[in-house]
């Protein structure tokens, strides 16, 4: 077995919670798995939704996600395979290809699309919200599309990483992301095992909230072993390291993130910190004002 055998005396993480994602259609009857979502969201803070879509059938993804509505939260889409096209209220228009990731604040508000630029072929990807904090969900919208080439990449004991956003210890060396600074801290790192069983051991702020999602594959976690496999998300306990052992070609993202700790009150594209605050985003947008 290659990797990492630290056996430090560092608290280490153990699976408190496994959940299957499940079918489920957004958008223009788009299908897709949801991985977490909808009720309790605080044991999840700062993320609210993750979504996994992907297939080889238009019919599954052609109708994609029309002009739509969003305040109070980010979205993080990242490409596996495909294209899809961004456009928004501000005149932006960005194309994401496979390996591409685009990380948009709603702030205030925000209108867009997201379609498939292919009529053939297969679509993969997820998408990924995370709350932002009451002090920043009515300052401007913005996005930042990321190329693939632009995406750090590591080789760990024959183990590739992409880090997506945050900085992280991966067995003994630091990871740092393409994106940096947001008030909750994101990390994000797609792992590929290669051809033999790793383990890795990750270093993660104590008290930040840490997920496993296995998408290809299966995975053993903590000391105590806790096998999840494809489909299924990890949701850990408090802790200052992560010990994780990926079977060959197993594929996995880890998210992790400091909570907010404040109230998350959602309805659909909608997520603020009180009903009130609820009800004006719907006025707005019925308005026309969601977006200035």
């Amino acid at each position: 077995m290659n990797g990492s055998s630290d056996k430090s005396s560092f608290t280490t993480r153990s699976v408190v919670e496994v959940m299957q994602a499940t079918p489920a259609s957004d958008g223009d009857g788009v299908r897709l798995l949801r991985v977490f979502g909808g009720n309790n969201l605080a044991r999840f803070d700062p993320f609210l939704m993750l979504d996994e879509f992907g297939s080889t059938e238009p019919r599954d993804y052609i109708g994609g996600f029309p002009p739509h509505p969003h305040r109070g939260f980010e979205t993080v889409t990242y490409m596996l395979e495909g294209k899809m096209e961004h456009r928004d209220h501000m005149n932006n228009i960005g194309l994401l290809d496979a390996g591409d990731v685009q990380w948009m604040k709603a702030g205030a508000g925000v209108i867009h699309s997201e379609m498939p630029r292919q009529e053939e072929g297969r679509m993969r990807g997820f998408q990924l919200w995370v709350n932002l904090p009451a002090a920043e969900k009515m300052t401007a919208a913005s996005y930042r599309d990321i190329a693939a080439a632009d995406i750090p990449a590591y080789n760990l004991d024959g183990v590739q990483i992409k880090a997506i956003a945050g900085t992280l210890q991966v067995n003994g060396k630091e990871l740092t992301g393409a994106v940096q600074g947001n008030s909750t801290q994101p990390a994000y790192l797609d792992i590929h095992a290669g051809t033999e069983a790793t383990e890795l051991v990750a270093v993660i702020p104590e008290s930040h909230t840490a997920l496993i999602y296995v998408y290809e594959g299966k995975v053993a976690i903590g000391d105590q072993r806790t096998g999840i496999q494809a489909r299924q998300l990890a949701r850990l306990s408090p802790g200052q390291q992560l010990r994780l052992s990926l079977e060959a070609a197993s594929r996995v993202l880890l998210i992790a993130g400091k909570p907010l700790g404040e109230p998350i009150v959602h309805y659909g594209p909608f997520v603020m910190n009180s009903r009130a605050e609820i009800e004006q985003a719907i006025a707005d947008y019925n308005a026309g004002r969601l977006v200035g």
